[in-house]
């Protein structure tokens, strides 16, 4: 956080977008956790099971929904998502690093390459033959594009992200530390019991404002095309296998695997460790909760569980008779002792 900046609760409220109870002339100077805030600082609830620790916080101003119960000598900042506002408010409070145009010394950029005005280029950069990439670029140390990716504006890749040959990337797009866009896809053909490889000829896609974070892996197609949507946002440690379609505005969270020519939808939630077998497809607005296993496609809008994923209530119903199966059993024993008995 930057310790200079700081707002009135009028101006954050204009900021925010937020209807403000309380007075209007408080400084704040940072954001925080419920409870951890100071008096100069805000914070959120946007979950009720927090609600209790909105009375009790030190915060100079609660960031709460318009319905939210009124609270005793706190100021509170009413808005329709206050996690959303509050994300904004962090925005608001934070300095990012600048990077000024440039390239390093020691960065190794082929003659054929064309990079787009006001880049930075860090040190030990390494851009390929005919490699294209927009106005804006920031390419941080060690990142390596190999020959032929076209780019967009605005690229931010951190550093040791990899771009492989031929991909195309939109506009805003943002590669975590060690990202690789465009590597081999996982094929292999048995050859006499040993394994040959498949030649992975097709590319990567990304779309505009997509990003992959840290040792995310999204493997190019054998032939045709993995393809990425705008506004897709990938977690830690995922793999894309190749030839995957993955649609607009999904999130896959962290350590999600989707096996070859997976299918997923738009807006599509897969929560932490969600495997998805190959050819499978995910409906639009689908969510996996985590460690569920898809070895079947998904309806649109269906939440799931498990594995094999089933309906999330079926499966909840399923976990708590499990839990109670030791019970269920002793009391089967006894039924046929006593039915023995009566036989007797």
């Amino acid at each position: 956080m930057n310790e200079n900046l700081e707002y009135s609760l009028g101006d954050l409220a204009g900021l925010l977008q937020a209807e403000l109870h309380g007075d209007s002339s408080i400084l704040v100077r940072g954001v925080a956790g419920i409870e951890q805030a100071g008096a100069e600082e805000i914070t959120f609830v946007a979950n009720q099971k927090y609600a209790s620790l909105a009375r009790i916080t030190a915060a100079a101003a609660v960031l709460v929904e318009p319905d939210f119960p009124p609270l005793e000598g706190i100021a509170t900042l009413r808005v329709r998502n206050p996690y959303l506002a509050f994300s904004r408010a962090v925005a608001l409070f934070y300095s990012p690093p600048a990077y000024p145009p440039g390239i390093h010394p020691t960065a190794v950029i082929h003659r054929s390459a064309a990079i787009g005005a006001g880049a930075h280029i860090s040190a030990y950069v390494v851009v390929g033959a005919n490699v294209i990439i927009g106005e804006g670029a920031v390419l941080l140390p060690h990142v390596v594009i190999y020959e032929g990716a076209l780019i967009g504006h605005r690229l931010l890749a951190h550093a040791h992200a990899v771009i492989r040959e031929h991909c195309r990337l939109g506009d805003d797009v943002v590669l975590g530390n060690g990202a690789v866009i465009g590597g081999d896809g996982f094929g292999f053909a048995k050859d006499e019991g040993r394994w040959s490889k498949i030649v992975q000829s097709g590319v990567t896609v990304l779309g505009d404002a997509v990003e992959v974070q840290s040792n995310a892996c999204i493997d190019r197609a054998s032939i045709g095309e993995t393809v990425i949507g705008r506004g897709v946002k990938i977690d830690n440690l995922v793999q894309v296998g190749h030839g995957s379609r993955v649609g607009e505005d999904t999130l896959l969270c962290a350590q999600v695997g989707l096996a070859g020519s997976s299918k997923i939808g738009q807006r599509v939630i897969l929560a932490g460790q969600v495997g998805v077998a190959g050819h499978c497809t995910v409906g639009d607005d689908a969510v996996a909760t985590a460690q569920s296993g898809i070895p079947s496609d998904v309806e649109a809008k269906a939440i799931v569980s498990g594995y094999p994923a089933m309906n999330n209530r079926q499966w909840l119903r399923a976990v708590a008779s499990f839990a109670r199966l030791p019970e269920l059993v002793h009391q089967v024993r006894a039924l046929r002792r006593a039915e023995d008995r009566t036989q007797e």
